[in-house]
């Protein structure tokens, strides 16, 4: 059995921001975005991969859960990049003036050993990018 990451479901508070870091800030593709700002579906996603999106939920979809069970908690989720890729994103959260929280520091991944950054999104969601060696 093959098990892949399908998707990641953020919660989000500050939505342009949010919007504007995923998609602008680590370039990620935009899923239906338009559709979305027309209203016309629910949320709006960002592809990493050909196998895997992170879903961006607007307060909507999401506080009714919050008054009534709380909100869980995120502790991380974890990019993967080429090394040179990897240099290119710390160059670019320090061009917008996102600070690293903590590297560069070697991790233990999906593929052993890597080399980790830790930054945060603008809803304060920890982010870990990293390569492999």
């Amino acid at each position: 059995m093959q098990i892949r990451l399908d998707h990641l479901a953020l919660n989000m508070k500050n939505e342009a921001e949010m919007i504007h870091f995923y998609h602008t800030v680590l370039q990620l593709p935009a899923e239906r975005l338009g559709e979305y700002r027309q209203g016309k579906v629910p949320f709006a996603s960002v592809r990493i991969d050909a196998d895997t999106i992170i879903d961006l939920f607007p307060r909507a979809l999401w506080a009714s859960i919050e008054a009534s069970e709380g909100i869980t908690n995120l502790n991380h989720f974890c990019l993967s990049l080429e090394k040179d890729g990897w240099h290119t994103l710390c160059d670019r959260l320090a061009s917008f003036g996102i600070p690293i929280e903590e590297g560069p520091v070697s991790r233990w991944g999906a593929h052993g050993n890597g080399t980790s950054v830790y930054f945060r999104d603008p809803d304060a969601n920890r982010i870990e990018a990293r390569y492999y060696d």
